[in-house]
């Protein structure tokens, strides 16, 4: 740590650290470095100096330190798994009105109710039923795990972090939210600790949030599955031999088909979907 402060010419003391009693860790001189303005310090590498190439119009930018551990990641996670891909189309309307009838009691306990809150709070159910989806691949052992720790992937202007709600599946419907706006939080103003985003055992992420209808994710290593969430929106349907407004919405699962085969993966995402048309009022 101090190798890279040296190399960096960084004065570790400038640093207000993240870690246990404020204490300076390796990710935040990382972080430090690669947010540090051009021409800050004069002995910084050149690297982190946009360049240009003469007669070219590019500019050249290298990859920052956090954006090429996910690039390597993600990399590694296509030539280890198979990935398959499941879509399954989701009636919300249910969630949405239990939703709109408790956000305000919700926001009494300090808590936001999203529709993130409920899909964890299904996901963490039909994990506990399907626990092939919460394992993960040692060699050619399958290794169950048994807790039920849900990575939370969450947007930041350098990249993506994947923070974990530990135990979700003993967690009610207020304890999930409030712990995923609580790691969602620690993770945008850079105070996730290091066991903050270690442990997880399945991942949940929301390319929805910017108007995506759904994506395809990349398999969380050494997860084995890992689910997108699209846009959850107003759309015409077919209700009982009429056309109908619901919120719908788009739920795609990834995985790896080493070990996954597609009539289990379906069957998961089958009783995501049916737990959420179905959301039990009690619940909330």
């Amino acid at each position: 740590m101090r190798r890279i402060a040296k190399e960096h010419n960084v004065d570790i003391a400038t640093i207000a650290g993240s870690g246990i009693g404020g204490r300076v860790t390796k990710q935040d001189i990382l972080g430090f470095i690669e947010h540090r303005p051009a021409g800050a310090n004069s002995k910084a590498p050149m690297q982190h100096v946009p360049a240009f190439r003469p007669g070219e119009p590019v500019e050249i930018v290298p990859m920052g330190v956090m954006r090429k551990k996910i690039a390597e990641h993600m990399v590694l996670s296509r030539r280890t798994s198979a990935h398959v891909h499941s879509v399954f189309e989701v009636n919300f309307s249910r969630v949405a009105h239990l939703r709109e009838q408790n956000r305000a009691a919700y926001e009494r306990e300090g808590a936001k109710l999203t529709f993130l809150s409920f899909i964890a709070k299904a996901v963490a159910g039909a994990l506990r039923a399907f626990p092939l989806l919460n394992s993960s691949l040692d060699g050619d052992d399958i290794v169950y795990k048994k807790d039920i720790n849900l990575g939370v992937a969450v947007a930041l202007d350098r990249g993506l972090i994947v923070p974990v709600v530990r135990n979700a599946d003993e967690k009610n419907l207020l304890g999930l939210s409030r712990a995923i706006a609580d790691v969602a939080a620690r993770a945008r103003a850079k105070q996730l600790k290091p066991e903050d985003v270690q442990g997880g055992t399945f991942t949940i992420t929301n390319p929805g949030t910017f108007g995506a209808q759904f994506g395809m994710p990349i398999i969380n290593q050494p997860q084995v599955a890992i689910l997108g969430i699209g846009a959850i929106e107003k759309r015409a349907v077919v209700v009982d031999d009429a056309i109908g407004i619901r919120q719908m919405g788009y739920l795609t699962l990834g995985y790896d088909h080493r070990l996954v085969d597609g009539a289990v993966a379906d069957q998961f995402l089958a009783q995501v979907k049916d737990t959420l048309e179905k959301f039990d009022a009690a619940w909330v």
